[in-house]
């Protein structure tokens, strides 16, 4: 390598010990920010949240938080959100918007259970408020990528986020990229859209799978050549290249075809449209990505001669495709492969344009 240039993206860090009442000082001060959006992610439960409470009474050493510094100074948490939130919501709960804590399922000093903070000894308070956390502040940096891969990076593996999750917050990281995903997260709202894939268990879309369905129905009609085999990596690097400015991506006409794809999809098929059907031709199970897929492919390329067709006919043809031989072995075992891919999408493109 010639060129060492990329050497200057090289991460500064600065190690720093927060006591935990330093660290509700600087939240109350707008000094230290948790974004709304990584907020909605505090999953710990009560009896998870107490343990740490204990750990610290006890003077167990607690795990490092990451900052980033922004332009103007401020810290912003990126990685240590249950940890921080954890404690800063049993000092103050109205600092993070949640209930107060009231300490259950403490196990080595159980008379912590039932008790607030106000209810512990002055002594023990101080003691809470006192107790250190390292955190590793990134120094600041103008590096949109370096920040958006910081995130990525220390969120990803072992981690309580899904990949969605971490593509919500880390596109955040982005200017514009805001815009990006609340563009994301308003399709994944579309009525029709929420028809069509009504069928999606409710336990994954509280881990932001219907936002994922949105970003992979682009991925998947534009982007498709640089699928690998690996559905994460596909969808991280697609929305990355739109980010960083790598991959053309026209918002409004975008929203729009999405729009008019879910409008006759839903239609035509209600929410039959991503899922098996049985030999009585009843749509049965919840939705199969590999379906998706292939579906949605066929009604982007085929909208103009779905349109006069009836419900009826749409629905004959959809599950003609899915009984295809070829089409059963393209979602079955390593389905995940470039050729299976396509050979679906090309099925079932196959039976709607007929």
């Amino acid at each position: 390598m010639n060129d060492t240039t990329e050497f200057g993206k090289e991460i500064r860090t600065t190690a720093v010990d927060f006591s935990f009442g330093e660290l509700l000082n600087l939240h109350n001060d707008k000094e230290i920010i948790i974004r709304p959006e990584y907020q909605r992610l505090f999953r710990w439960s009560n009896e998870q949240r107490s343990r740490l409470i204990e750990s610290i009474i006890l003077g167990l050493p607690i795990p490092p938080i990451f900052l980033v510094e922004g332009d103007n100074g401020v810290l912003e948490l990126i990685d240590g959100l249950q940890r921080t939130s954890s404690v800063l919501q049993f000092l103050d709960h109205e600092a993070i918007n949640e209930p107060e804590l009231v300490l259950i399922g403490c196990d080595i000093l159980d008379s912590l259970n039932g008790l607030r903070f106000q209810d512990l000894p002055l002594t023990v308070r101080l003691k809470v408020k006192r107790s250190p956390i390292r955190a590793t502040i990134i120094n600041k940096t103008g590096d949109a990528f370096v920040k958006y891969e910081m995130f990525k990076r220390l969120n990803t593996g072992g981690s309580l986020l899904s990949a969605q999750e971490i593509r919500n917050c880390s596109s955040r990281m982005v200017e514009g990229g805001d815009i990006f995903y609340d563009a994301i997260q308003e399709m994944a709202q579309y009525p029709n859209y929420l028809t069509a894939t009504s069928r999606l268990p409710a336990n994954f879309r509280e881990k932001r799978a219907d936002e994922e369905l949105v970003l992979r129905f682009f991925a998947v009609t534009l982007y498709r050549q640089n699928y690998k085999g690996n559905i994460e990596t596909w969808l991280d690097s697609f929305m990355e290249d739109i980010l960083f400015g790598r991959q053309p991506f026209d918002l409004t006409a975008e929203r729009q075809r999405f729009f008019t794809v879910f409008d006759l999809i839903s239609e035509k098929l209600g929410s039959d449209a991503f899922t098996r059907f049985n030999d009585d031709g009843q749509a049965v199970g919840r939705l199969a990505p590999a379906y998706y897929e292939a579906s949605v492919c066929a009604f982007d390329s085929n909208r103009d001669s779905l349109v006069a067709l009836s419900a009826e006919d749409v629905r004959k043809r959809l599950q003609a495709a899915f009984s295809d031989d070829r089409f059963i072995n393209a979602t079955g075992p390593g389905a995940n492969t470039v050729p299976k891919l396509n050979e679906r999408i090309a099925v079932v493109s196959e039976y709607l344009a007929a």
